[in-house]
């Protein structure tokens, strides 16, 4: 039987435009309110200028590990995207040493949540194209 590895193809290209696009949409409105919120903070990472690099950094990085595991193990990815979601959050939670306040670091956390699902969303079909193209091979 021949294994069919999820690659990254044109439409992939497509959804993770798309996917930055809302991302960024989406942590700009956080921000916004994080800001509102965050009466006296330090105000970390809530600046565009913080946030929107670091959303498309966080979708690239995101995606190179979705395909390495995605090759390897992809049930793995059921374990492997919560756990790095969480291990993402720990920053966030060491900012409260620096003065920051819950509105900015809840922002933050929340920012990370909507990478992630942003990322999940635009990947998740590369993992069903490549079980599909195994089950052609297995029944041909």
């Amino acid at each position: 039987m021949t294994t069919v590895t999820p690659k990254p193809t044109a439409a992939t290209a497509v959804r993770l435009g798309f996917a930055l696009l809302a991302a960024a949409a989406v942590n700009t409105a956080i921000a916004l309110g994080a800001l509102a919120l965050d009466d006296g903070g330090i105000h970390m990472g809530l600046a565009p200028a913080a946030y929107l690099p670091a959303t498309a950094l966080g979708l690239l990085l995101g995606s190179i590990g979705w395909f390495v595991i995605a090759r390897t193990a992809p049930h793995a990815l059921r374990v492997v995207v919560p756990a790095v979601l969480v291990l993402t959050w720990v920053p966030d939670l060491l900012l409260f040493a620096a003065g920051a306040t819950a509105a900015n670091v809840i922002g933050l956390m929340l920012m990370h949540l909507v990478v992630t699902t942003a990322l999940v969303t635009a990947l998740r079909p590369t993992l069903s194209s490549a079980a599909d193209s195994v089950q052609q091979v297995a029944t041909d």
